[in-house]
């Protein structure tokens, strides 16, 4: 790891009765008042600094900072005389590009909050449920879309009367065409180009009202256990947030980061953690066009191959799709290392087999491990509360409690349930006066509903260790806990690289299974057959078979009690469904949704005998 990036841990233990208290002991040092603050910084300092970028055919398109505050502004007026405020936001329905990250910055220095919605919710969705619930939530003065043919139907099912619909300056004269206004019945319509107006007065007298408890963003949970939640994300908590960050990571002040990034906007991943890294820094952010999906993963490696990021952020299906593209290119996989300082993946535990692969590369091409880290938080902390900035050996380390945040350690069932207080954490939820009351305990404390342990209790400077979520484990018909989301995690790297993703089942059984998804790349190579070959017969190859039922058979024996063990497996070919809160846009799979909607599957598992589909370890 290298010593100079990151600062060393800091941390004292508060031992209770009733709980433990992690925090660091670094005073948490002064920050903005809002992010506006940033962006006229580095516009002074380093005008002519590319700050944010995007591929268009073979080239990119892109603003330096400079030219960043001037867009910003004239965008922000435009809001303002669109009747944008504080009680009329700016909603964005399309993903990441460089008219999204102007407008963002933008609202920010009017003072108007801006809410990102997932693009699943306009694009994948059938009946647009959550997209009209989120539309109610938010009554938006405006929304931005950046091209409006895919989102034709989605617009048809809101009621825009009242609405200025603004298309982003990527679609062509006749997509673009104002007529559309008419189409979804829009109070009128407008290209992006004419949203900026030149700043007078109003603008400035409203950058001077935005404060630190000015909402900047609404960003909703993913809406998995019933409709989204919108946090309201003020200036005080993303502003303090970067500056925590800023201090256990002292490199970012040394060099502006350089990031090559695909983490949707509408999440607090990639919108507040990566993004506003890179506005606080004064760095460069290429946007990715890519995803971690077959037909996707490859737009990633293309901008790879023109691009050496300094830190590389990513979900761990991301770097499960990445990575035999770097193991299988040398010229690109030195490119992708050339230059980088850390590897950073959140969101989701990460099977220990691609960390030992991303090592591997990294020894190779470099001759010396890149740093491996990771964070903890969520969309309601803006989202890290800890973060590694010390050397771990393998996954699972969330690291330690940035400054001015404490960590609670409660007991809860067989787990110890984490709770988080800081001015990095959110007030309250738009709307939902109830849920915000049940958030947090009487302490003031968030309740996250994760749970998580010290890796040494007698030496907290080790950090503490993810131990999945407290709702999420549950027991087998002998009174034994099943810890899901650790078995999950040792079940992938067990049959890796047949399998993108499971779900682990037994609740009230004898025994623990797994509804799992292939991964169809992995596979066909595996078998040997091209696209052409029906997703039914790879799923149904012996050597697929082969590779799992072995790969879990000697992962049982090396498990132990029953807990750990994997009775059965049943591939299924159909994805999971945005629609129905079984995944969200990052790749996150949620287990409860999934083995609630997919009950019928379940029991197939379980059926004696088991039918053909369903393998038996």
């Amino acid at each position: 790891m290298n010593s100079a990036f990151f600062a060393a841990p800091d941390v004292e233990l508060e031992v209770r009765d009733d709980a433990r208290i992690v925090r660091s002991r670094r005073p948490l040092e002064a920050y903005p008042d809002h992010l506006g603050v940033h962006l006229r910084r580095w516009a002074a300092e380093a005008p002519d600094r590319l700050a944010f970028a995007e591929r268009r055919g073979d080239g990119w398109r892109s603003v330096s900072w400079g030219e960043a505050l001037v867009r910003a502004e004239g965008l922000g007026q435009g809001l303002l005389e669109a009747g944008a405020s504080a009680d009329r936001p700016v909603m964005v329905l399309s993903g990441n590009s460089l008219d999204h990250a102007l407008l963002m910055l933008g609202a920010h220095l009017a003072g108007v909050p801006i809410a990102p919605v997932s693009p699943a919710y306009s694009l994948l969705s059938q009946d647009h449920g959550k997209l009209k619930h989120v539309f109610s939530k938010v009554r938006p003065a405006l929304v931005y879309v950046e091209a409006p043919e895919p989102f034709r139907a989605a617009l048809g099912a809101l009621d825009l009367r009242d609405t200025t619909l603004v298309i982003g300056s990527g679609s062509d004269p006749v997509a673009g065409d104002p007529d559309l206004g008419r189409d979804v019945d829009a109070g009128r319509c407008l290209r992006f180009s004419e949203l900026e107006r030149s700043p007078d007065g109003r603008l400035a007298a409203a950058e001077a009202a935005v404060g630190p408890e000015t909402v900047a963003k609404m960003l909703f949970t993913s809406g998995s256990t019933g409709v989204p939640k919108g946090v309201l994300n003020t200036h005080r908590m993303l502003c303090s947030n970067q500056q925590m960050i800023a201090q256990v990571w002292p490199g970012l002040r040394d060099a502006p980061p350089e990031l090559l990034d695909w983490l949707p906007w509408n999440h607090t991943f990639g919108g507040n953690h990566n993004f506003n890294m890179v506005l606080a820094h004064g760095g460069s952010l290429y946007i990715d066009g890519g995803k971690p999906a077959p037909g996707l993963v490859e737009v990633t490696v293309e901008n790879v191959r023109l691009l050496s990021p300094t830190l590389y952020f990513n979900v761990p299906a991301g770097f499960a799709q990445l990575l035999p593209f770097l193991e299988s290119e040398s010229e690109l996989c030195g490119r992708f290392f050339a230059r980088l300082q850390m590897i950073f993946y959140a969101g989701a535990a990460l099977p220990q087999d691609l960390w030992r692969r991303l090592e591997r590369l990294s020894l190779d091409v470099r001759g010396e491990k890149v740093a491996m880290t990771s964070a903890w938080g969520s969309t309601e902390t803006s989202p890290a509360s800890t973060t590694v900035h010390f050397p771990i050996e393998r996954a699972g380390v969330i690291g330690l409690p940035l400054p001015g945040v404490e960590v609670k350690l409660v007991p809860s069932g067989s787990k110890h349930e984490l709770r988080v207080r800081g001015p990095h954490v959110f007030e309250r939820y738009l709307g939902e006066e109830a849920l915000t009351q049940e958030a947090f305990d009487a302490e003031g404390f968030y309740r996250i509903g994760d749970a998580g342990q010290l890796v040494d209790a007698s030496r907290p400077e080790l950090g503490l260790r993810f131990d999945g979520r407290v709702a999420e484990d549950f027991k087998l018909l002998t009174g034994t806990w099943v810890h899901a989301g650790q078995l999950r995690v040792e079940a992938l790297a067990a049959a890796q690289p047949v399998l993108q993703d499971a779900v682990v089942a037994g609740h009230d059984r004898a025994e623990v299974s797994l509804l799992a998804w292939p991964n169809l790349a992995a596979c066909r190579v595996l078998v040997g057959a091209g696209d052409e070959v029906p997703t039914s017969e790879i799923l149904a190859a012996p050597a697929v078979r082969e590779r799992v039922v072995d790969g879990l058979r000697q992962h049982n024996a090396e498990a132990g009690g029953s807990s750990r063990r994997i009775a059965r497996v049943l591939l299924m070919e159909e994805p999971a469904s945005s629609d129905a809160g079984e995944i969200t846009d990052k790749g996150y799979v949620n287990p409860a949704a999934t083995l609630e909607r997919r009950s019928e599957l379940v029991e197939k598992l379980y059926r004696d005998p088991p039918p053909p589909e369903v393998w038996v370890i």
